[in-house]
């Protein structure tokens, strides 16, 4: 904080966000009616909403992850689509087609899944490349082509892709190129012995609490330009940029025993979402400015997909995890 003006500006930014964060708690209330535990899936759901972002979630099955976003779909008034990746799924499947009427005599339009607010993309790795990559430019371009007619898709616009971690066989695991457009990759792990027994009883009881919408698609839309106006200090774009640039020349950080476990490091693509993210996060705290905290406590999600490890790291048993824990231990905190 250096003159009173800025600190003054700050404190402004910081009332403004309480007050257009509010719903957040409305919204994870709401969710917990459902979603047992898996307070990490649910906080990264809202970060990717946030941040204009696409999710990415590894887990085994049965963890939840379709009802997660489907509650979060009804929780925000907005539509809700799945799709099921199968081996056997065209492009048209996943955007729409035209359809010729014969009664008409011409084609119409029939869109597809992906116009929908909230798309489930589920086993995205089941899928042949030609149908990942009609969703993924979706994701990209936040628009559709169809014939000669192009559509922009609904706002906001949330695809949370989901794969399995285990099974290998019939899978088209994604290019390092496609998973990059993904703001998180999440990973999610079993829940605690106390929250599935909960789980259990909710489940025999036969009874799901209704899930009432308690935010408008406006709100959500208000919201994603609040966060744009968090603020964050020229320190903390450093560490940020420290963290990034230490996944690309590890030698200058004075981690050199990383330098043969990295066969690539993050793009700006990581810079650029560490940054958003990190402001979501501040947001979703209901704060106005960034706190280093917050960088660390989202720097897996962001940066766990875009470093590639060589086949040194993986004969050591080393993941892109473990390399992110060196480097941020080892960098300054600002």
């Amino acid at each position: 904080m250096e003159e009173n003006g800025t600190a003054l500006d700050i404190r402004a930014i910081n009332e403004k966000i309480e007050r257009e964060s509010a719903f957040i708690d409305l919204l994870t209330m709401e969710m917990n009616k459902v979603i047992v535990g898996q307070k990490h899936m649910v906080e990264r759901l809202l970060i990717g909403l946030l941040g204009q972002g696409h999710i990415l979630l590894e887990g085994v099955p049965g963890l939840a992850k379709t009802l997660a976003i489907n509650t979060l779909s009804q929780a925000v008034h907005g539509s809700f689509s799945r799709i099921q990746f199968t081996p056997d799924l065209l492009p048209a499947d996943v955007i729409g087609t035209m359809i010729y009427n014969i009664k008409a005599n011409e084609f119409s339009i029939k869109k597809g899944p992906i116009f929908a607010n909230f798309v489930l993309a589920d086993e995205i790795n089941r899928a042949p490349a030609k149908v990942q990559s009609a969703l993924l430019e979706a994701m990209q371009e936040k628009q559709v082509t169809i014939g000669d007619t192009t559509f922009k898709l609904d706002k906001p616009f949330l695809v949370l892709a989901t794969q399995n971690p285990i099974e290998q066989e019939g899978t088209y695991p994604l290019p390092e190129a496609q998973v990059d457009r993904f703001m998180l990759k999440t990973v999610i792990d079993y829940p605690k012995m106390d929250e599935e027994r909960l789980v259990i009883r909710q489940n025999l009881k036969g009874s799901y609490e209704k899930v009432n919408p308690v935010v408008t698609v406006d709100q959500i839309l208000k919201a994603q330009e609040a966060v744009r106006e968090v603020y964050m200090d020229e320190k903390i774009e450093k560490y940020i940029l420290d963290i990034v640039f230490a996944t690309r020349n590890p030698e200058k950080y004075k981690l050199e025993s990383l330098k043969p476990l990295i066969g690539f490091g993050a793009s700006p693509r990581g810079s650029i979402n560490l940054a958003n993210a990190a402001k979501c996060y501040a947001f979703i705290k209901r704060r106005g400015y960034v706190i280093p905290e917050d960088v660390r406590a989202v720097v897996h999600d962001v940066l766990r997909h875009r470093i590639g490890v060589t086949y040194e790291a993986e004969a050591e048993n080393i993941t892109s995890v473990d390399i992110i824990n060196k480097i941020v231990n080892e960098i300054e905190v600002p």
